[in-house]
């Protein structure tokens, strides 16, 4: 799977509709009485006191470091496990705020999820720098989703940073797919195996709706980036009456979300890796892939079968077929030119090593590596993958993944069998404690995204755009990126979405933005 956070600049250190019960099915609309007059028995969560207090964990804690160095004050927000079960076990939620600049002209809250799922979210706050307009009216609001982060935690057993893997060139190859997410299956259920069932989108737009009420805001305004798109979607299905200005930064499909959430992507990532081919044959008197689009797509080609003859040595790791897709895949989020000339180089040592060279990895690819060998890396699957099989029901027999691959294997050779592939959810030890949310309403939203997204492809973006039918639409064209507002530095696209949050009007049609108003940042 792996849909990644989107990386803006965030470096530490450096209108109404028909309503539903928020502990129901999904269905259409905004919210119930739930929380309000305590009629479910959740009214204690929505009338807890906020105690804020320094971020700052200890000497060593550089997030908490440059949170408290910026302004910000944290706490945590106790919520309900269940939902359902109002009196029975508890949990926290960290959140972290930084209030308006101008208090004479406050909006209310700007909650900010970075995608994921599995991200955490605190950090946010500090794109602060990065949207002065909007930080002036709006209390920024950063939060790590219920089980991630500083939030009570899924202990998930893992020795790599991530499922995501190619299936490879066969059924042996496939069944080491599989066997490898039982294996992992199994590491979240060593854990606290009853927080499991209740770790879906669903509780967490219920838990953003406690933490609207805990800051005693009306409504909530939310940027969200990636999965975080759904994330907002699902809020304003279930609480769009509690909705103030939401904009939503490369949408997931919301009928794909879930398990199978990469499945389609294969084609939008082959076009990236034209992309980003095209780019290294115009660099390739440094890099020495081909002189032209073909020739360093048919480098890249020579890697991936030379892989599936044998695990290439690069540095301390063995790299097979599995993997290599992988490596491509992560780092096709970014089209700009130090993106390109990252994965450029680290294309250069995969084909040395496809030759039997002996190779030192660049650091990034070291760094790369090492979490997938060894799980020293980000933590981001491990607390995804709960979530995402909270979400939706994943099909438990292995066979279907296979031939689903086989069938696509001819028009997506490299990268269908990685995005078609088995997942822990085939072997999930509980299933869903709630269908998924369907989202069908017309609460107002600006959804903004790039025509060529390797990871949340246009055409699910666009189903975003129709489920929302009440929302307007930005796409940055000729861009083949993972995140456009902040994260692009498109002129075009900031202040459309500044304009939107500042002055609360959507546009009155969509809007096309092109890779000219790209300022570099």
């Amino acid at each position: 799977m792996r849909e990644r956070t989107i990386a803006v600049a965030v470096a530490v250190g450096t209108a109404l509709t028909v309503g539903i019960s928020a502990t129901g099915p999904a269905s259409a609309g905004v919210a119930s009485r739930a929380g309000t007059d305590g009629t479910d028995g959740t009214a204690r969560f929505y009338r807890q006191p906020i105690s804020w207090h320094g971020c700052r964990l200890g000497p060593d804690d550089e997030t908490g470091g440059a949170l408290d160095a910026a302004g910000t004050r944290c706490a945590t927000v106790t919520v309900p496990l269940d939902y359902g079960r109002p009196d029975g076990r508890t949990i926290t939620v960290a959140i972290s705020r930084i209030k308006a600049t101008d208090p004479g002209r406050r909006r209310g809250a700007l909650l900010i999820n970075p995608g994921g799922p599995g991200a955490v979210g605190l950090d946010q706050v500090l794109l602060k720098g990065m949207m002065p307009a909007v930080a002036e009216r709006y209390d920024l609001i950063g939060m790590d989703p219920r089980f991630v982060g500083r939030s009570t935690p899924i202990r998930c057993q893992w020795t790599t940073d991530s499922f995501t893997r190619s299936a490879g060139p066969n059924r042996r190859t496939f069944d080491e797919s599989a066997a490898l997410m039982k294996t992992l299956a199994a590491g979240c259920a060593q854990g606290d195996r009853d927080l499991l069932p209740h770790a879906s989108t669903r509780n967490t737009a219920r838990d953003m709706d406690v933490i609207r009420a805990a800051l005693g805001e009306p409504r909530l305004s939310y940027l969200g980036y990636s999965y975080g798109t759904y994330l907002g979607a699902v809020y304003l299905q279930m609480f769009g009456a509690r909705a103030d200005r939401v904009v939503l930064d490369s949408a997931a499909d919301p009928d794909v979300y879930g398990p199978n959430l990469i499945s389609r992507n294969a084609p939008a990532l082959a076009a990236a890796l034209k992309h980003w081919a095209g780019w290294a044959a115009g660099h390739d008197s440094k890099y020495g892939l081909g002189d032209t689009t073909a020739a360093v797509l048919s480098t890249v080609e020579r890697i991936d079968r030379a892989a599936a003859r044998r695990p290439l040595r690069v540095g301390a790791y063995r790299v097979d077929a599995h993997l290599v897709p992988y490596l491509l895949f992560v780092r096709l989020y970014d089209d700009s030119a130090a993106a390109y000339a990252g994965l450029a180089a680290e294309t250069r040592a995969l084909a040395d090593a496809a030759r039997g060279a002996s190779v030192v990895p660049p650091p990034s690819l070291e760094k790369l590596l090492t979490g997938l060998f060894t799980g020293a890396g980000e933590a981001e699957d491990r607390a995804g993958t709960p979530i995402v099989c909270a979400d939706r029901a994943a099909s438990r027999d292995p066979a279907t993944y296979f031939r689903d691959i086989q069938a696509h294997r001819a028009s997506e050779p490299l990268f269908g069998p990685m995005t078609r592939n088995i997942t822990p959810c085939a072997f999930w030890p509980t299933t869903p404690a709630e269908p998924a949310t369907e989202i069908r309403n017309h609460v107002p939203a600006l959804i903004v995204g790039a025509d060529g997204d390797p990871v949340t492809p246009y055409p699910g973006q666009r189903a975003m755009h129709r489920a929302l039918a009440g929302s307007r639409m930005i796409t940055l064209t000729g861009a083949f990126r993972h995140g456009a507002y902040l994260a692009a530095g498109n002129a075009c696209v900031n202040a459309a979405v500044d304009r939107y949050l500042v002055d609360g009007t959507l546009p009155g049609t969509d809007i096309v933005c092109d890779t000219s108003g790209d300022t570099g940042e």
